[in-house]
């Protein structure tokens, strides 16, 4: 497994172990809410700056963390606020109800989405400028998946320097591209000890198969050619992950085949239990019963 994940590493582009380690923020804004504060905050990665709010419990004293990923949705304009409940779907706001329950939350932009877009008039899809950091970088060598990850593992690092964090019991959570960077993330990133990835468990082979699309992060050349999500899927046990997916979602459509496939690697660690599937009726979008059923599985991890 070992040789696996630096292989992964590698054709990304992604140098293990992660030595970027002394990632720190500055705290812009500073607002109370109901049972949390939430801090408007910048770091610096990878030469670039991440806007993000960091939500903080009202007692800070060995508090488990979480790093959470926004969906994508064509919506460029929403980011950080959709996961905080200031915008967008309620269904994406895990932010605000985690923190109440004592976790610390990361919830950074992604490359493209709101305060890191280039151009901050354009409401909705911006395909242009998440099209040109695709392009840019395949030409000279380099892939969008290897600034998405550097960015969250950066973000990783923030929470583990936290004094009042549990280094044991960071995690990360998605939907949709946010859970497309979960199943990365947690496969190539050690630290983290549980993850969540919604509405994303689907693999290069059905999607090819079947015409879906693959995400601009996910169009990484040669991955396909020896990889595929459940070696993703692999390289998280023994740790705790919970793949959501629903009968309808072309997004998860495999998502049991991909399971079954690395169920295995879990049951050679002795942890099948480790390796969760919650299947649903019905499409792509959370539901009520999705947010509910996940903040629980968050909570007894």
């Amino acid at each position: 497994m070992i040789n696996l994940r630096n292989e992964i590493a590698e054709l990304i582009g992604i140098s293990l172990p992660w030595k970027a380690t002394d990632v720190t923020y500055e705290v812009l804004d500073s607002v109370k809410e109901e049972g949390y504060t939430r801090q408007l905050i910048s770091y610096m990665s990878d030469r670039d700056k991440v806007s993000a709010f960091l939500l903080l419990p009202d007692t800070l004293k060995n508090n488990p963390a979480i790093l959470i990923n926004h969906q994508h949705n064509r919506e460029h304009h929403l980011g950080k606020s959709e996961v905080c409940g200031l915008e967008g779907n309620p269904l994406q706001a895990f932010g605000p109800e985690l923190a109440r329950k004592g976790f610390v939350v990361l919830a950074p932009d992604s490359i493209c989405f709101e305060e890191r877009r280039k151009d901050p008039t354009v409401e909705g899809f911006d395909f242009g400028q998440h099209f040109h950091e695709m392009c840019y970088r395949i030409v000279t060598g380099e892939f969008l998946m290897k600034k998405v990850l550097t960015d969250a593992m950066n973000g990783i690092s923030l929470l583990t320097n936290l004094p009042f964090v549990d280094a044991d019991r960071i995690g990360t959570l998605g939907h949709s591209y946010g859970g497309n960077t979960v199943l990365f993330l947690s496969a190539l990133d050690e630290r983290i000890s549980f993850a969540c990835a919604s509405g994303s468990a689907c693999t290069f082979e059905y999607r090819m198969k079947h015409g879906t699309g693959i995400e601009m992060a996910s169009v990484i050349p040669n991955f396909h050619g020896k990889y595929d999500i459940d070696d993703l899927v692999k390289l998280v046990a023994p740790r705790k992950l919970l793949l959501v997916s629903s009968d309808e979602d072309k997004y998860s459509m495999d998502a049991p085949e991909i399971v079954e496939k690395a169920r295995k690697t879990y049951e050679e660690f002795g942890v099948v239990q480790n390796l969760e599937h919650k299947r649903y009726q019905g499409g792509h979008a959370l539901t009520m019963e999705r947010f509910r059923d996940i903040v629980e599985w968050i909570m007894t991890n």
